[in-house]
């Protein structure tokens, strides 16, 4: 009877997507590409159930280092998928595989009650802070607390509980380059070509910003 309870209790829901490259221009020179991290959830480790940030390799590259700072080793954490010097912001291969690399790593790092209790991975997830904000603000150093930053964070795409419970995404804010979210796992289809590149990743429209390319360490 005891073992018929124990199957019986709903399992919390930790649902993560990676999706919707774009290309970031800090100048002409110097651009790299950020990523939506889209979180439903009924988790009793999150205050905010539904939410949408955008983050670079190099948060990720943050993210993992603190993690197994905190967690004094106690925890392996899952590798990022590696640095790649000749990363392309035109090859839509490498932007592919490079979105399920990190998708893989937060879907595994989220299976963790001890990572999950850690301030910088919640503030990653559902804050805009930059790392050096997030450092502050999990060590206490601003005016505002973990929970305040996470809940100024403004949700991009989902809207409602209802998304949660259907896990689809049903509509999109003004600022995305679409208005309907039909796929709740883009990545499955995701494809670029020349002709679609530019709708898809918001390329740059001349053919001298479409040559542009960083290398991984600066993405």
């Amino acid at each position: 009877m005891r073992q018929e309870t124990d199957n019986s209790v709903k399992q919390p829901v930790i649902s993560v997507w990676v999706r919707d490259p774009r290309i970031q221009k800090n100048d002409f020179w110097h651009a790299y590409i950020d990523y939506e991290i889209c979180l439903h959830t009924d988790s009793v480790f999150f205050t905010k159930k539904i939410s949408s940030v955008r983050r670079r390799y190099s948060e990720f590259v943050w993210l993992r280092q603190k993690l197994q700072a905190n967690s004094l080793l106690m925890v392996q954490l899952p590798e990022l998928p590696p640095k790649n010097p000749f990363f392309s912001l035109n090859n839509g291969h490498q932007i592919t595989e490079r979105m399920k690399g990190l998708q893989t790593f937060l879907e595994k790092i989220l299976q963790s009650p001890l990572l999950l209790s850690d301030s910088c991975l919640h503030l990653f997830l559902q804050s805009e802070l930059s790392v050096s904000k997030m450092e502050a603000c999990a060590a206490g150093k601003t005016h505002y607390s973990v929970a305040q930053a996470v809940q100024r964070c403004g949700l991009r795409r989902f809207h409602s509980k209802e998304d949660l419970q259907k896990d689809v995404c049903t509509s999109c804010d003004s600022d995305s380059d679409s208005s309907m979210c039909s796929d709740p796992e883009p990545l499955k289809d995701f494809a670029i070509n020349k002709s679609d590149r530019a709708a898809s990743l918001d390329l740059m429209g001349s053919s001298q910003e479409e040559t542009l390319c960083c290398s991984s360490g600066s993405i």
